[in-house]
């Protein structure tokens, strides 16, 4: 049975990391898409200004708990999510079902040529692995109906939709009717990690919950975004 946890308002599936990619296997399984998102402090501050995103949010088939600060707003109010399961670790696994199973996977996003080079070095990296389809996210919404035609033509079991939040998720949302998917996934800058134009922080900052300070030290230009943290953990500890 699913369990969620509310942060601020936004449902959060109290979920580990191997029983989110078992559920997300069961999917591939599936005859309907199912939509599977994953915030973090910044996107459950963004959900209390915009209640479309909430709603969104809370009509997801999997919400995993991406970013450290769900997990100390757990702990500080004795939620009990039990780890951070982060969209780009998920994303890999996937990959790597696909190219044992030889399953297929269309990439969404990015600027235009990202994705060319994200899909060959993920054709190099997961042997296997069908790409069925790409388009770069710099698209107006007149173009939509044919990325949606041409995702269809193509039939991918898995979409990754990497539109960085909340379009991504509101764009799954809004045509998830009409998407011809097993998964459609937002996973923001995932496209720039597998295009190598973006790196992650190092596996120590990553165990530790430290990639945003990785990050903050290698584009100090992000200070503004990044002070959404205390600012997300202060509500929790008033208004939660």
């Amino acid at each position: 049975m699913r369990k969620q946890v509310r942060i601020l308002g936004v449902p959060i599936d109290m979920i580990s990391q191997e029983e989110a990619f078992q559920k997300l296997v069961l999917f591939l399984e599936g005859s309907s898409i199912k939509k599977i998102y994953t915030p973090n402090p910044e996107i459950v501050m963004l959900a209390q200004e915009d209640q479309r995103l909430l709603k969104v949010i809370e009509g997801a088939d999997l919400v995993l708990p991406d970013g450290i600060g769900l997990l100390i707003a757990s702990k500080i109010k004795g939620l009990g999510l039990k780890e951070r399961v982060t969209g780009v670790d998920t994303m890999d696994r996937l990959l790597n079902y696909c190219g044992d199973k030889k399953r297929s996977i269309y990439l969404l996003g990015g600027k235009p040529g990202t994705a060319e080079i994200a899909c060959k070095n993920i054709e190099q990296q997961y042997p296997g692995i069908k790409i069925a389809g790409l388009h770069h996210g710099y698209f107006q919404e007149a173009d939509e109906n044919e990325i949606i035609a041409d995702i269809n033509a193509a039939a991918p079991d898995l979409l990754f939709v990497c539109l960085g939040a909340p379009k991504q998720e509101k764009w799954i949302d809004r045509y998830q009717d009409q998407l011809n998917c097993k998964i459609a996934m937002g996973v923001g800058g995932s496209v720039d990690i597998y295009a190598g134009t973006a790196k992650r922080a190092p596996v120590i900052f990553q165990k530790v919950g430290l990639e945003w300070f990785y990050r903050l030290m290698k584009e100090p230009w992000r200070m503004k975004r990044m002070m959404v943290l205390p600012k997300f953990l202060i509500q929790v500890i008033v208004k939660q």
